[in-house]
């Protein structure tokens, strides 16, 4: 195993470069007036690489990622979150799988942008040598713009130009908005006893107060509030509380809700910041809630995770056991994308629509692009989204045909 990574770095990397341009302009509407966005998440790369069924999970991921976007015509893909299952990483080859994941994309000329997941920090495996590594791709989007130990890596925004703004003169039609929430370990750090260090789970206050003070710039600038897409790995108590307070109805939040209880941004942290097994959630992502409903302009949060909650809940006034009251702003899970990680079910990708005409209304268009090419989930979030009536999505699985194992063991 050793010997083919070598070679997926040595021989990979000169090939994919000579196909693509060297630099990408601005990301605008297209001449249509739209924008599309896949979503790819949880593909877990990297899992258990000394064995035949590891590689054989990340051959699969492969074929979903290129049967995702031979169906798809994207702008814009978004891998949120889990790229390499970094418990089984090996310091000296680990970010060799970036060139793996984006090699379909690189391929056919797409640009990319990632948020980092808890799996993206391991001992073994550092997210700024994942950067580093997308870095080497000129197709990366994936930025860090708030410094410092507690604030992670993947913290940034992209705009998006309208579709007759040739010269990038005027206000941007869109902001993309991406937070690292963490998790995992820090890399290469022990305790004093010898174990691994835990890494908050959360978005960190430093960076809510980054993305507080950089809206506030962006609105001051161009004199009026600019309509956003947030991306994050680990989603919000808010997800949580609407699945077990409020319920998912499959018909009004069409989707597969499999994870029941959902793993949340504080999950098995105390308030006090004790990461001990004595507490199941410590309100630390409160801020960044409060920061999301605060800020006008924002239609959508998109989380992976938890491999098995595809629905998407329009999160209005205040859920019981909250602080937080929710402005109508939509919370959406994607598809598991890859064949690493827990859970059997079909793998697929989040397709996100956005056009100008719509936006104006803050209405988006989503559906789930399944690997089998067909699509489910497909929704308007718009001011009725939650009432209207939709098919129910099918609890479909799949399986790794080549792979000698279970794939939920």
């Amino acid at each position: 195993m050793w010997r083919s990574l070598a070679l997926i770095s040595v021989f990979a990397l000169p090939s994919l470069q000579s196909a693509v341009p060297k630099k990408f302009a601005r990301l605008k509407f297209a001449k249509d007036g739209t924008f599309q966005i896949a979503i790819l998440e949880d593909l877990h790369f990297g899992e258990n690489a000394w064995d035949l069924w590891g590689p054989e999970q990340d051959v699969n991921s492969v074929t979903v990622i290129n049967r995702v976007l031979n169906a798809e015509s994207p702008d814009l893909v978004v891998l949120n979150g889990d790229l390499i299952t970094g418990e089984n990483a090996f310091l000296q080859n680990s970010t060799v799988y970036v060139d793996e994941i984006v090699a379909p994309l690189v391929e056919r000329g797409l640009t990319w942008a990632s948020t980092y997941g808890n799996h993206d920090s391991q001992y073994n495996l550092s997210r700024e040598a994942i950067l580093e590594r997308e870095h080497r791709w000129p197709n990366s989007r994936t930025q860090k713009m708030v410094s410092g130990r507690e604030a992670g890596v993947t913290n940034y925004y992209l705009p998006v130009y309208g579709s007759n703004d040739g010269d990038y003169a005027g206000a941007p039609e869109m902001l993309l908005w991406f937070f690292d929430s963490r998790g995992g370990y820090y890399f290469q750090e022990l305790d004093s006893s010898g174990n691994q260090v835990a890494q908050p789970n959360w978005v960190d206050t430093h960076v809510v107060d980054w993305f507080k003070k950089t809206n506030a710039e962006i609105v001051k600038k161009y004199r009026k509030d600019i309509p956003s897409l947030v991306f994050v790995h680990i989603p919000t108590n808010a997800s949580l509380a609407a699945q077990t307070e409020i319920d998912i109805n499959e018909h009004r939040e069409p989707g597969i809700n499999d994870d029941y209880t959902l793993a949340q941004q504080g999950e098995g942290w105390c308030s006090d910041g004790a990461y001990d097994g004595s507490c199941t959630y410590g309100g630390q992502d409160v801020p960044f809630m409060k920061a999301l409903v605060e800020t006008p302009g924002i239609l959508g949060v998109f989380s992976g995770h938890d491999h098995g909650d595809t629905w998407c809940y329009k999160w209005s006034g205040l859920i019981p056991g909250m602080d937080v009251k929710g402005n109508g702003l939509n919370l959406c899970f994607g598809q598991h994308s890859g064949y690493g990680g827990y859970g059997s079910w079909i793998r697929g990708s989040r397709q996100i629509l956005v056009s100008e005409s719509k936006l104006k209304e803050k209405l988006l268009d989503t559906w789930i692009r399944l690997e089998s090419n067909e699509t489910v989930g497909a929704v308007s979030l718009n001011t009725t989204y939650g009432e209207d009536i939709y098919p129910a999505t099918l609890d479909l699985l799949s399986s790794c045909p080549t792979c000698n194992y279970t794939l939920d063991s």
